[in-house]
């Protein structure tokens, strides 16, 4: 069984996040892999034990994505790839288009990501990968069951408060939710393991991709913190139609929220 998984390195969530000049400052930042994609690899190493195979774990961004690529293979992946981020940026459709080029190009039963970035939140990238695939996508997985021989796998789904239970064909896209594992730490054997492992770097050009395909949907037009909270007020007196009509008042004229 081939399962490639898809990995984000992400601002550690411990991380106080700054933005300098309209974008986030990085300096003396400690980068993780996405807490997410944490549980996506640790799957995809959990089936490969039970069914054999193989695990690619693809990233896409700067050399420093590298690091979480490395710690992937000393968690015990087999091979890692580094897709270059074109130089004017790439919005979630273009990231897509990059992971889908590089798969389109291998063997592959099983695709695994995290449902949604810590940073972003847009968890986007997985469903836009599976549909550019035209193979079948279940989200905020919680359970996976593989048959390679019968070319399916039962996932159980989390949501939010229930449960549900998918039958697929494989090749299949599968994002991963909170519960579906406990990631492993990296040992000393696996990190001196890791030193030997392939770590591919591919440019767009590489897998074939035009400049039109590489051209965001998207642009990002300004990027600004939250402003501070403020005191809250309360209103008092007059009839409680008196008082909803102050507040629809207060958040239309001072809050502009409506």
């Amino acid at each position: 069984m081939r399962i490639v998984a898809l990995l984000k390195q992400t601002f550690d969530t411990e991380e106080k996040v700054r933005i300098r000049g309209g974008a986030f400052e990085e300096d003396g930042v400690k980068f993780v892999i996405n807490p997410y994609d944490e549980y996506a690899v640790e799957e995809a190493l959990r089936l490969r034990e039970r069914h054999g195979g193989h695990v690619v774990v693809v990233s896409v961004g700067p050399e420093r994505c590298a690091e979480a690529l490395r710690t992937a293979l000393a968690m015990g992946a087999d091979e890692a790839v580094l897709l270059e981020e074109p130089p004017e940026g790439a919005d979630e459709a273009v990231l897509s288009r990059l992971l889908a080029a590089y798969i389109r190009s291998q063997p592959f039963d099983i695709v695994l990501a995290g449902h949604v970035s810590v940073d972003r939140g847009g968890g986007q990238v997985a469903l836009r990968v599976a549909e550019l695939l035209d193979i079948p996508h279940v989200a905020t997985v919680i359970r996976i069951e593989a048959d390679e021989a019968a070319g399916i796998a039962v996932a159980v789904r989390d949501m939010e408060g229930d449960e549900a239970s998918v039958e697929t064909p494989l090749p299949a896209c599968f994002t991963a939710q909170q519960g579906l594992n406990e990631p492993r730490y990296p040992t000393l054997p696996g990190i001196m393991k890791a030193k030997k492992k392939p770590l591919s770097r591919l440019t767009a050009e590489d897998l074939g991709l035009t400049a039109a395909e590489l051209a965001p949907l998207t642009r990002a037009t300004a990027l600004y913190p939250p402003a501070p909270r403020q005191a809250g007020r309360l209103i008092e007196g007059g009839s409680p139609a008196e008082r909803a009509r102050a507040l629809v008042k207060s958040l239309r004229e001072e809050a502009k929220l409506l």
